[in-house]
């Protein structure tokens, strides 16, 4: 295939779920002051842990989103995940009808499916035994659900549903996905994104490991312990530029490029350089130098090991006295495993469009071994056009997308 033929890919639509914010403008709100809304976790029984704060999604109605399918058959991570795509979907400004026209992708990331639920089952097989398990319950499982429900909700045909279960980078993994299904003229339109709820497993295996905060996210600061665990969904629609020029949309920005690696250089700990030829292969995939990328947004879990070996790459890609300001969402709305970076990506396109760059909250004093610009506690007004959006995982596996302002122009 020959450049001419490769389709240019835009955001028109962004969907949100997250504790800081449901909705586009809430989430844009919660971003530029700072906010977070840690407290201690109820989605299940913390009884035996010394800490367990998190950021729990609180005050969501589903029942005002998802509309053409029973509450009842769908996980929270599911409802969260077809929200999200019903928002996004809106925002858009394309009607079901109109998505029907199309061949659709939907690509949903995510690190845990619906292990809330499972969660649930095994506690019942433990204290009631399997004759004590519900049919519906076990039907919502399935992780393949948080996509397929989707198509279900909109009642689509002419789609391709995904899951992708590639843990803490799982969300740019999707957006990657829809991105090269659209550049390559497979599809014309992608609902691309992760999703994922708060449950006891993960929680637990954190804790056990050591790296739960016991009650703030302090990413790049010399005194961080750890990350604190969260929940929600972000969802984006992707359309080709000539799709999204024909009906007149909106376009938020535009999707310049990704790289994906996968070093399984160990189980949990993050490999520098590997980390680093991914974000090399987004940039040249993007077309982007270096000295073009205005932030870049970290995948800056709080922990030990990731802040310092993130910012390690970084500095080796960018330079130790260039690299641009570097910032950690997490800060603000937790680790949300799979839909970390889908919601930041959303994050990235909302700083290039509404025009500045988001803090590191909960900061203290950089430890020199990070000795980046994290912009702490406070949003700094600026103009970025062009982003960098981190999405590490456990296994090694790497995915950096680059955002841009659209400007009309091919780079």
């Amino acid at each position: 295939m020959g450049d001419s033929a490769i389709k240019r890919v835009v955001i028109t639509g962004t969907g949100v779920v997250s504790s800081i914010g449901v909705g586009r403008a809430e989430f844009l709100t919660g971003l530029r002051s700072g906010h977070s809304a840690v407290k201690p976790i109820s989605a299940f029984d913390t009884e035996g842990f010394a800490h367990a704060m998190g950021c729990e999604v609180v005050g969501f109605a589903p029942e005002e989103w998802v509309q053409d399918t029973d509450l009842d058959t769908l996980g929270r991570a599911t409802q969260f995940s077809v929200s999200a795509s019903r928002m996004a979907v809106e925002d858009s400004g394309l009607t079901l009808e109109e998505l029907g026209e199309h061949d659709v992708l939907i690509a949903v990331g995510t690190t845990d499916g619906e292990a809330r639920d499972l969660d649930t089952l095994v506690e019942t097989e433990l204290h009631a035994g399997p004759a004590g398990m519900s049919p519906q319950l076990a039907a919502r499982v399935p992780a393949g659900r948080l996509s397929a429900a989707v198509a279900y909700e909109f009642g689509l045909s002419r789609v391709e549903a995904v899951t992708l279960p590639t843990a803490c980078a799982a969300g740019n993994y999707a957006i990657g996905y829809g991105f090269d299904a659209i550049r390559s003229g497979d599809v014309d339109i992608a609902l691309c994104g992760g999703a994922d709820a708060m449950c006891r497993k993960t929680f637990t295996g954190f804790y056990r490991i050591g790296t739960i905060a016991p009650e703030r996210c302090q990413p790049f600061d010399k005194d961080r312990k750890g990350i604190l665990t969260g929940e929600g969904a972000g969802m984006l629609v992707l359309e080709s530029l000539d799709s999204a020029l024909a009906r007149g949309a909106h376009i938020y920005a535009e999707v310049l490029g990704f790289g994906l690696n996968c070093d399984a250089h160990h189980q949990v700990a993050p490999d520098e350089d590997s980390i680093a030829n991914c974000m090399r292969l987004a940039l040249d995939n993007a077309g982007v130098t270096p000295g073009q990328v205005d932030f870049v947004s970290a995948h800056g879990t709080g922990t030990r090991a990731n802040d310092v070996t993130e910012a390690a790459a970084v500095k080796r890609v960018y330079g130790a006295d260039t690299a641009p300001p570097t910032i950690s969402m997490k800060s603000m709305l937790g680790h949300t495993m799979g839909a970390a970076s889908a919601l930041a990506s959303i994050g990235c396109v909302l700083a290039i469009t509404e025009g500045f760059i988001p803090p590191t909250i909960n900061h203290v004093e950089t430890d020199p071994e990070c000795g980046l610009d994290c912009v702490p506690n406070e949003a700094v007004e600026a103009r970025p056009r062009v982003v960098q959006n981190n999405g590490l995982a456990f296994g090694g596996n790497n995915a950096v997308v680059i955002y841009g302002e659209y400007t009309g122009k091919r780079r």
